[in-house]
């Protein structure tokens, strides 16, 4: 799923899928990898490393303060101020919003939103093709925290999902931010079930 609200439109999926008894949580993603584009680079340009080393989770959802980057885990590691990552997070969340203002109101981050979608794709078929160890951030079914749709970096395989991935160690600053997006994502996951049952 790469349609907006994608932490709700999930959760429509899944209903759906369990309706028709055809759900398989595996074969189920949101693409988030928009914003893990927008880590990366962000990052990149303020540590003065080159992009195309640079690895930076995100978790949670897809919009606002539910866009959680992982700094403290980036790589290569940019020995970054506090106030530089609370910069990069803010800039990351709001990234969408950035681009609409630049655009003068005339457009969104459609290049980038493809972008973001052929990343995802081919790590897509290179996990259908037996590549080993493809990892990629993705809003899917998931127990890694007590919300049962969740970003985080996943394992892709033949099967799908191989694996739904751990949190790492957080900051402190990135478990205040885990605390402060769970209730916007939980009322938007219930929003996407309550939506299919009511429709």
């Amino acid at each position: 799923m790469i349609s907006n609200p994608v932490y709700s439109t999930v959760p429509i999926a899944a209903e759906v899928f369990k309706l028709g008894g055809v759900y398989d949580e595996k074969k189920l993603f949101g693409v988030t990898t928009l914003d893990v584009v927008r880590a990366r680079t962000f990052y990149a340009g303020k540590a003065k490393v080159n992009v195309a080393g640079v690895h930076v989770p995100v978790i949670g959802g897809h919009a606002g303060l539910t866009i959680l980057p992982l700094f403290s885990q980036a790589t290569p590691s940019g020995n970054l101020s506090d106030e530089e990552i609370r910069a990069l997070t803010k800039r990351t969340q709001e990234g969408g919003t950035e681009v609409v203002e630049a655009k003068a109101g005339k457009g969104s981050a459609t290049l980038s939103m493809a972008y973001a979608g052929a990343i995802f794709a081919d790590a897509c078929l290179k996990g259908l093709n037996g590549v080993p160890d493809v990892v990629e951030c993705s809003y899917v079914q998931s127990t890694v925290t007590d919300l049962p749709f969740f970003a985080s970096k996943v394992r892709l395989g033949k099967n799908g999902v191989e694996e739904v991935l751990g949190l790492g160690t957080l900051s402190d600053f990135e478990q205040q931010g885990l605390e402060a997006l769970k209730p916007e994502l939980k009322s938007s996951i219930e929003k996407g079930i309550a939506f299919v049952h009511d429709n």
